[in-house]
């Protein structure tokens, strides 16, 4: 009996989304990808799934209209670190970078000394935050003392290749610089692979014979009955409502004015469980109600897009894909990859904080409008650990979390210390993510009023 249309949509999206929140999926051994994504095999018959973008597109497509990419904590170090790593890992420039072979830390900490000129304690925190940020968006993998590529590297165009490989021979080694130190000091407790898809044998083994399956025509039914100029704006805007900081206004793209062009759009969302959010003439992208309970975390510490983890996509170098700046680290990135560490009670904890703060005091105050979750007043550093019962390495963990996940944004307050207020997700709340949120915000800001009284009823 033939699948049902409707479940194998279902079951795709859901996959999709999967993969937005927790990065690339693990597949078994002979498993075949999810529509839309990319297989990238290991030798053993095991693989991943990855997202593949309609027409070959990246997130460097956003450059052409001038539209900013989610930020990155120390982007200019993490392209550095990544470049590093990828001239120590790509030993075989005739082939493609992805899978590459395993590294040392070391070796990648010492190409980076290389690149920069420099070897002291501060770059080595730099460093080894960069290599963090890099394992947690699957762009690397560091277990053990050793780095691997990440299948997020697969994810380069084929045309992108060309210049990469120019560039890592114009790249120094670590052995290229004489004097100084061999190599950065490296910290004891530094990152530590412990995702499903990076478990196996760092030795590189379990990569022979690793390749790429990449599918053709996505999303062709919808797109062929375009013309190329109409084609390439619904791409365009693709690439924007998914890909963009902050929602993108529908004067620069047509295909968010033109409503059989925006119906192609809400179609492809649509098979990768995301839905079109609009507020007034500005436009961006959240997860669909359909599967805000399909297994992924939700809750008020989850992200604004119903119920995961985070709808902000990691991106070194703030979005762009593998161009010669890459390597350089002197343009604006590598493309875009999702972190992969999910929300913890004490992230979740510290988010109703910064929450409560910066939005739910101001609005009682009458000083914030009651669907606004975007805030001017943000919440200080030192009312966040009077309210809380957790370390202070703990909290400045989970903040450092919730940066990188697009959850919160770190803003000066005038002559104060500066604190924290919502940050770029919030934008992406579909009205029932955003009524449910309000809601949640009650029942932990007052649990025993009278209004959180009345939202318990209306849930029962």
């Amino acid at each position: 009996m033939p699948a049902d249309p409707r479940h194998t949509s279902a079951a795709t999206a859901l996959a999709h989304v999967r993969a937005r929140a927790g990065g690339p999926l693990p597949l078994g051994a002979g498993e075949a990808a999810p529509a839309g994504m990319a297989r990238l095999g290991r030798g053993d018959g095991t693989g991943l799934a990855l997202p593949v973008w309609p027409d070959g597109a990246t997130p460097s497509l956003l450059e052409e209209y001038q539209v900013a990419p989610v930020a990155v904590e120390r982007s200019g170090e993490t392209r550095r670190v990544l470049a590093a790593a990828l001239r120590c890992c790509w030993t075989d420039l005739s082939a493609d970078p992805w899978p590459g072979e395993t590294a040392t830390v070391d070796d990648v900490l010492s190409a980076y000394r290389a690149l920069i000129g420099r070897g002291d304690d501060l770059m080595r925190n730099w460093a080894v935050g960069a290599l963090r940020r890099l394992h947690d968006s699957a762009w690397l993998e560091v277990s053990g003392g050793l780095v691997r590529l990440g299948p997020r590297c697969a994810s380069w165009p084929a045309a992108s290749h060309a210049q990469l490989r120019e560039l890592m021979r114009r790249l120094p080694s670590g052995e290229e610089v004489p004097g100084g130190p061999e190599v950065l000091p490296v910290v004891e407790d530094g990152p530590e692979d412990t995702s499903e898809d990076a478990s196996g044998d760092a030795s590189g083994d379990a990569e022979a014979g690793a390749g790429v399956t990449v599918p053709e025509e996505v999303d062709e039914d919808l797109l062929g009955p375009f013309d190329e100029r109409r084609r390439a704006e619904v791409v365009a805007a693709f690439m924007a409502v998914e890909h963009a900081a902050e929602p993108v206004h529908e004067a620069r793209f047509p295909a968010l004015r033109d409503p059989a062009l925006r119906r192609a759009l809400a179609e492809m969302l649509e098979r990768r469980g995301r839905v079109l959010v609009h507020d007034r003439d500005a436009w961006t992208s959240g997860y669909a109600e359909t599967v805000a309970g399909g297994g992924v975390p939700s809750g008020p510490g989850a992200s604004p897009g119903a119920g995961t983890p985070s709808d902000a996509d990691t991106v070194p170098g703030a979005g762009s894909a593998a161009t010669s700046d890459t390597a350089s680290g002197t343009g604006t990135g590598t493309g875009s990859g999702t972190a992969r560490a999910a929300l913890g009670e004490s992230e979740r904890a510290v988010l109703v904080l910064v929450l409560i703060h910066s939005v739910a005091i101001p609005r009682a105050d009458g000083l914030l409008p009651a669907d606004s979750w975007l805030s001017p007043f943000p919440a200080q550093v030192d009312e966040l650990r009077r309210h809380t019962r957790l370390p202070i390495g703990e909290l400045d963990a989970a903040l450092r979390v919730l940066r990188h996940a697009g959850l919160v944004t770190q803003v000066k307050a005038g002559e104060e210390a500066g604190g924290y207020v919502p940050g770029p997700q919030f934008h992406r709340l579909t009205p029932q993510a955003r009524r449910r949120l309000q809601e949640e915000l009650i029942l932990a800001a007052g649990p025993h009023t009278p209004l959180a009284a009345a939202v318990r009823a209306g849930r029962r």
